[in-house]
């Protein structure tokens, strides 16, 4: 994988179990896999996914990786705090996957390929994996569906320095609406991809709190001094731009983001 640029701080760990509670029935109603049937998970991290996968499929069997040894423990102990024991994992690279050809039923990828300067590469490789007729299941986001209100430009400013920043570290911040070709491309066949919009208004408290605040504006947060150490802002703009997102939690805000599912068939 290339640069995360988010980090590996235990802020962005929090983060990332507050992105998969408050969004599971959004991007997971719909992913059930048959009992006895193999799922490799590519790219786990802390297992914030992973519970919400093993949790609605507990007769299937999942290898979960990751190629950090960090995020494989803290993942481990995740699952084992769930009491769930239909998990195996892994420490293994994505472009050097330890398993042979047509090793699992089902492939399941989620905020991976966004980090990846190869996804191409990263998808040839995991279609190797799948039995005939196996399928692979994309979950991505994409910065660039965001919009709020109260718009404001300095709040602007500051996601664009997160998506130059994925930028630079061979990233793709934009990936979800590129979802489609890329799977067509890699040779999957049947490929349907779904969009994934929250929608967070005052009606919605939780959204507003577990994602507009504690998922999408604390991951802006989060490059504060990347961005400003990269010259890409004024640390005065910056912080006036997270002001302004939070601005969009107070009754009269909105805010919204996209997210984009793709399944497809080897």
């Amino acid at each position: 994988m290339d640069a995360y640029v988010h980090g590996y701080h235990p802020d962005e760990n929090e983060r990332l179990n507050n992105q998969a509670h408050t969004l599971t029935g959004l991007l997971h109603f719909d992913t059930v896999y048959p009992a006895g049937h193999a799922v490799l998970e590519a790219g786990c991290g802390v297992g914030a996914q992973t519970v919400t996968l093993a949790a609605r499929s507990p007769d299937a069997r999942f290898t979960s990786i990751d190629i950090r040894p960090e995020s494989i423990d803290a993942a481990r102990q995740r699952t084992r705090a769930a009491g769930l024991t239909n998990v195996t994992f892994q420490q293994a690279d994505i472009f050097s996957l330890p398993f042979e050809a047509g090793s699992f039923d089902h492939v399941f990828v989620c905020f991976v390929l966004e980090h990846l300067g190869q996804p191409m590469e990263a998808l040839a490789r995991l279609k190797r994996l799948l039995k005939p007729g196996g399928t692979i299941t994309i979950i991505e986001g994409d910065h660039g569906s965001t919009y709020f209100h109260p718009d404001r430009p300095a709040a602007r400013a500051a996601i664009q320095c997160q998506i130059t920043l994925q930028e630079q570290a061979g990233g793709n911040a934009l990936i979800g609406r590129q979802l489609y070709p890329l799977m067509n491309a890699a040779g999957f066949s049947q490929v349907r991809v779904s969009p994934r919009m929250v929608y967070a208004d005052s009606s919605r408290p939780d959204l507003v709190d577990g994602f507009t605040r504690k998922t999408f504006t604390a991951m802006i947060e989060g490059v504060r001094a990347s961005a400003v150490s990269a010259g890409l802002i004024k640390l005065e703009e910056f912080d006036k731009g997270i002001m302004d997102l939070y601005r969009t939690t107070l009754d009269d805000g909105v805010f919204c983001y996209t997210f984009f599912k793709g399944v497809g068939k080897r």
